[in-house]
């Protein structure tokens, strides 16, 4: 994609206004060092240099459409704890809308720990309640929703597979986004059964598409145009999904996007150095959307998709990709 080009769909962003619904949570980093082996057992001891916290899930979505537009919303829920009040501090502090978010006193906040030593993750530590909502709060979310409907270019349900995005929850929305023409696109969980309702496009990563078409799991091939199991499965969910199109990751190898009635379509990765994935896909799904609402192509918002994926994974912790970062991704690749 030529720079004009780019700039002229990211031109278009700041004037978009999209919403997220999906599993909110709070991504927590301690970052320390390692300097020797605990005498308790055969471990590192982490001397810990300091914290820092991030909007996770869904909200990290909503996070990276930030950085383009002011026009945000998120929707999910959190508890009236220490994690559910110091995310939504985050998100007000990012101008981030939280109206729709509810705010249960008998959920636990997701919060998910991440122990970094040296640039090396050491270990994960999740406190989360799996826990879809109650049919009270599912009316409550989707009425709140019909009246932002007419202001909304996009949709985007995130799935972590936490409960938010019950299966009544997505069919009333999904019947709304429907109703109204709206752009509509899912990350999905495959360990959850999930009718997304002719959504415009779906994401999955590889591992992702191969269990949710039912196949077996088997080694990326290389080059992508010719892994005949990637293939069979992206055919078999475009159907399965009813979905417009398919952006599937596939990591080092960059992106497939499967359209119907067209070829699919390889992007090679941009990556050039590889710190931390965490949100790798979140920033995905929010470029390839935000493009698609800019009246990008389905192959040009996969390219800015792909390139913004490369620019996060180069940092650590759950980060972000701005609009200056992406011209220079774009930059790079053009040679100027």
């Amino acid at each position: 994609m030529k720079l004009e080009r780019l700039r002229e769909i990211l031109a278009r962003a700041a004037g978009k206004r999209l919403a997220v619904a999906g599993d909110l949570m709070l991504d927590e980093f301690v970052w320390g060092k390692v300097g020797r082996i605990s005498p308790e057992a055969p471990v590192p001891v982490v001397e810990v240099t300091g914290e820092s916290f991030y909007p996770g899930g869904a909200a990290n979505v909503a996070r990276n459409l930030r950085e383009f537009t002011n026009g945000v919303a998120v929707i999910g829920t959190v508890g009236t704890d220490g994690g559910g009040r110091q995310l939504l501090d985050l998100l007000h502090a990012q101008k981030i809308d939280t109206d729709l978010v509810v705010t249960d006193p008998d959920f636990r906040t997701i919060v998910k720990t991440r122990i970094v030593a040296r640039h090396q993750q050491v270990v994960r530590v999740d406190r989360e309640q799996i826990r879809e909502p109650a049919a009270q709060q599912v009316a409550q979310v989707t009425a709140g929703l019909r009246k932002i409907l007419p202001e909304l270019d996009a949709f985007i349900f995130e799935d972590y597979g936490k409960g938010f995005l019950s299966a009544d929850l997505v069919r009333q929305i999904s019947r709304d986004l429907r109703a109204a023409g709206k752009i509509a696109t899912a990350d999905p969980n495959p360990r959850r059964v999930v009718d997304w309702g002719k959504v415009t496009a779906v994401k999955p990563n590889r591992s992702e598409a191969l269990l949710a078409a039912g196949f077996p799991a088997t080694d990326p091939v290389d080059p992508p145009m010719e892994d005949a199991a990637l293939l069979a499965a992206g055919a078999k969910l475009l159907t399965a999904w009813d979905t417009q199109m398919l952006l599937i990751t596939l990591g080092e190898q960059g992106m497939m996007l499967l359209e119907r009635a067209r070829p699919p379509h390889h992007i090679p990765t941009k990556a050039r150095q590889v710190f931390d994935v965490s949100g790798a896909g979140d920033t995905a799904i929010a470029l390839f959307t935000l493009a698609l609402c800019c009246d990008a192509s389905p192959v040009e918002a996969a390219e800015i998709a792909n390139h913004a994926s490369a620019v996060v994974v180069a940092k650590l912790g759950t980060a972000t990709v701005t609009p200056a970062e992406l011209v220079a991704s774009f930059e790079d690749d053009n040679g100027a």
